[in-house]
């Protein structure tokens, strides 16, 4: 291992090309990855800033923003779990707004997902942006008033708190804004349930979701599966729901595809360049192996070099690659978008580039077999 280390460093001029190109790919890998993990946990955004253990909904719902009106009488029946403590109703929908033209001018509308929920300090379904700014709940009891995300503003029409928009034929002003809730689809617009009925039209009577918060959070699983029992309904824990969202988006929606191709390209594009970096590094040591078998260095211990040389160029690699990540990540965030780096995210993109390096190491040994000791000979 120490002639494996020793070697790098004296011809580091060969093997900082394959360095680079191993960081390059873990790079490609990480923000990619992360990328695509950032876009689509804004779809679950309702429920996992909610306070919510279990979430009810029709049969069958594949996502979050793509619920249907259950009765609001179905609340007894989940209420009467004797794990559940408490239960609430919550709206959740797709409707339009048009901003307010002091032109005669039309406005092209924008698609929202409106999220109206109890204001009330213990409400479950309230994100905690808004349980953290009991002023701004309070202006939103007030009937069409909304809250957006500051990232939004201009995506909506809005240059100040007291704007006004148009949706489903009514009124409505802006009355604050909130921060970190981005979307994938239609801007989050949240107020209150009696707002959200009326731009979502809505019927009395009825609801998107039933919430429930458990007695103890570890007894969400079974309710969840107790409740699905009823064909009339679906339920889920917090983080079942929040996955199933996820998922239909990544997989079943032409942005997810989209996205998902991107970053198994860019998994392709990193891993050939690392390969044939770090295998033409190593391969360039031919006639310097065939001179040390010349002198009788066995080739299994020839091989170990080889292969040693590949982890390690895969090791400094990832860590000329981490700070990079991270610093690409804040850069993302402060443009407007989101890569999660998630611990599972850095954890595989590291298995994969240390695979990718040691099998460049392993193609490179198999083209030493070849190689006759008399080769410098000649």
């Amino acid at each position: 291992m120490n002639y494996a280390l020793t070697t790098i460093w004296y011809e580091r001029q060969r093997f900082l090309p394959a360095v680079f190109a191993v960081s390059f790919s873990a790079i490609l890998i990480a923000v990619q990855a992360g990328l695509m993990l950032g876009l689509f946990s804004t779809v679950s955004v309702p429920i996992d800033k909610s306070r919510a253990d279990v979430w009810v909904g029709y049969p069958g719902v594949r996502s979050v923003d793509l619920g249907r009106p259950i009765p609001e009488r179905w609340a007894s029946r989940v209420a009467a779990e004797p794990e559940v403590e408490r239960v609430e109703i919550c709206e959740i929908g797709f409707s339009l707004w048009v901003k307010v033209s002091s032109t005669d001018a039309p406005s092209t509308p924008e698609v929202i997902t409106v999220v109206g929920t109890k204001l009330d300090p213990n409400s479950m379904g309230t994100v905690e942006y808004l349980h953290n700014d009991p002023a701004l709940r309070t202006k939103l009891t007030e009937p069409f008033t909304v809250a957006i995300d500051e990232s939004d503003i201009e995506r909506l029409g809005v240059k100040k708190i007291g704007d006004q928009a148009e949706v489903s034929g009514r009124l409505v002003r802006v009355v604050g804004f909130v921060k970190g809730y981005k979307s994938l689809g239609g801007p989050y617009v949240f107020c209150s349930i009696e707002t959200a009925r009326v731009m979502i039209r809505d019927p009395n009577g009825s609801s998107t979701y039933i919430l429930a918060k458990c007695k103890n959070p570890e007894d969400a699983e079974k309710v969840a599966e107790r409740l699905s029992r009823y064909k009339q309904m679906s339920a889920f824990t917090s983080e079942d729901f929040s996955r199933r969202s996820r998922l239909h988006w990544l997989f079943t929606t032409k942005a997810g595809i989209a996205v998902g191709f991107t970053a198994i390209l860019g998994l392709f594009v990193g891993s050939v360049v690392t390969s044939q970096t770090l295998y033409a590094a190593t391969a360039a040591f031919q006639r310097e192996f065939a001179t040390m078998r010349a002198m009788g260095i066995p080739n299994w211990r020839l091989q170990l070099t080889v292969i040693e040389q590949s982890f390690w160029v895969g090791l400094f690699g990832l860590i000329v690659a981490l700070p990079i990540t991270y610093g690409l990540a804040e850069v993302a965030d402060w443009i407007g978008t989101r890569v999660w780096l998630h611990p599972g995210v850095l954890l595989a993109t590291a298995i994969i580039t240390m695979m990718m390096a040691l099998g460049s190491g392993l193609l490179a040994v198999r083209s030493f077999r070849s190689v006759d000791p008399a080769h410098n000979i000649r």
